[in-house]
């Protein structure tokens, strides 16, 4: 509530008497004097009286808007930094169901200033019992909050219960939560003894956490915003319920697929000592190769200082391999079906299948096809002769295209006595010439006949052919 200034108190006598005549004789006071002087005292006392009664000791009274009550009742404390400074006086419903509660801070805080932030905290999220508003005074060269005044929404915040936490999951959740309990509940069946050991550095861990809730409270202002902070993320959390579901479901299966596979971790864990153990060898031999690292990074300096001359070298060079290796990568891995070394090899596959299948029968018709070919295998010579020589003898070009000129050719002299040639008729001419030859043997040309008797060949016969057809 709003503080009163007392007034000011009346004149507690009324005009100073006439100053007596000097003399010996002296005249004391009338009655009236005396009578003003007391009512004046008695009236003094009342204005006292009534201004501790009702000006409360002091202080001011301030409103603060929150989205709820929290569990808030009268007379709950106002702390600061964790000292009482107040307390709660009202608690009332507006308009729009917000909860506004009239707070009174002591006169050694008021007044507020601007940027003064309220929060409604509990000992723990298991009470509702000895809830309280924590303030967060604002700076003092910030304007002054007049007494009665109204912290806004954004200023005042409320707290999450435990019950309000759990209501934002839907059943399959709680569901869930309720065999994770009994699962760890599970977990440490017939482990009762280990977990009594475990049990025993509770302590030791609670005193470690109160030093860290120390340090926390002793940067109130700090500690508030991550507060604060904590509740925006809650409320973020809760507006993802959904997806907050599906992990809790997907981190059941997991723990459900980890108990399926417990003697595979319980080797594991038997085996981490053992592992453990060769670590801590191989980190014993860290110093000596370190060692043998820091030598060669000696021995490397010198040669390092030539690394700027080759890397100006090598930037051309890698210029110019660029489009090589871009074609490269292209002839590896191009966009599009069957047009680059990747496809061709997993065409392999189906080709080495193909040839697999065909092979076989190729070999066979080869073999089949060797007493067809095998005659003319010695006429190999005859018939490369042949091509070489029309090849040269085909040398002559028209529009036509490529022709060659053939003509028989007949000796036009004989030879007579005394070896002279005398001229022959054509008669003579052709007298030595031999028609119907069919069967010449390989060999059996107009050249002579070696000494070896190596030509004709007729293989023993097998060619089919007669050495005795010669020119």
């Amino acid at each position: 509530m709003a503080t009163t200034t007392p007034p000011s108190p009346p004149p507690t006598q009324g005009p100073p008497p006439p100053r007596p005549p000097s003399g010996p004789a002296v005249r004391a006071p009338g009655p009236n004097t005396a009578r003003w002087v007391a009512a004046g005292a008695l009236t003094l006392v009342v204005l006292i009286i009534a201004y501790i009664l009702f000006s409360g000791g002091g202080g001011a009274s301030y409103q603060l808007l929150f989205a709820n009550a929290s569990q808030l009742v009268r007379g709950d404390q106002v702390q600061v930094g964790g000292v009482p400074v107040g307390s709660v006086t009202d608690i009332k419903l507006t308009h729009d169901y917000k909860a506004r509660v009239t707070i009174h801070v002591e006169s050694s805080l008021a007044p507020l200033h601007e940027g003064t932030t309220a929060q409604v905290r509990v000992p723990s999220l298991t009470t509702v019992a000895g809830r309280y508003i924590a303030l967060a005074p604002g700076p003092n060269n910030r304007p002054v909050l007049a007494a009665g005044s109204t912290l806004p929404t954004s200023d005042a915040q409320g707290t999450v219960d435990l019950d309000q936490l759990f209501d934002i999951f839907n059943h399959r959740t709680l569901k869930g939560l309720q065999n994770l309990f009994v699962g760890t509940a599970e977990q440490y069946a017939g482990a009762e003894e280990a977990a009594g050991i475990s049990a025993e550095y509770f302590g030791p861990a609670l005193a470690s956490a109160t030093h860290i809730f120390a340090e926390l409270t002793r940067d109130q202002p700090t500690f508030t915003n991550f507060l604060i902070q904590s509740a925006r993320a809650l409320t973020t959390i809760a507006q993802h319920r959904e997806q907050l579901t599906s992990l809790v479901g997907n981190a059941n299966e997991t723990f459900k697929a980890l108990a399926s596979e417990q003697s595979a971790l319980q080797r594991g864990v038997h085996q981490l000592p053992a592992t453990l153990q060769q670590g801590n060898r191989a980190f014993a031999e860290l110093p000596s190769t370190f060692a043998a690292l820091r030598s060669l990074v000696n021995v490397s300096k010198p040669d390092t200082k030539k690394l700027a001359s080759f890397f100006a070298r090598l930037a051309p060079l890698l210029n110019a391999a660029q489009p090589v290796l871009h074609n490269l990568s292209l002839a590896v891995s191009r966009p599009g079906p069957a047009n680059d070394l990747t496809d061709a090899a997993l065409g392999l596959p189906a080709f080495a299948h193909a040839v697999e299948t065909g092979v076989p029968s190729s070999v066979t018709a080869l073999q089949e096809s060797v007493p067809v070919t095998a005659f003319f295998g010695p006429y190999a010579p005859d018939l490369a002769g042949a091509a070489r020589d029309f090849g040269t003898d085909s040398g002559y070009y028209d529009a036509n295209g490529h022709y060659a000129r053939t003509a028989f050719v007949f000796d036009n002299f004989k030879l007579g006595a005394d070896n002279t040639l005398t001229p022959a008729t054509p008669q003579e001419g052709i007298q030595g010439a031999k028609l119907h030859q069919l069967r010449r043997c390989p060999g059996a040309g107009a050249t002579p006949s070696p000494a070896d008797g190596s030509a004709p060949f007729t293989d023993n016969g097998l060619l089919g052919c007669d050495p005795a057809e010669v020119p």
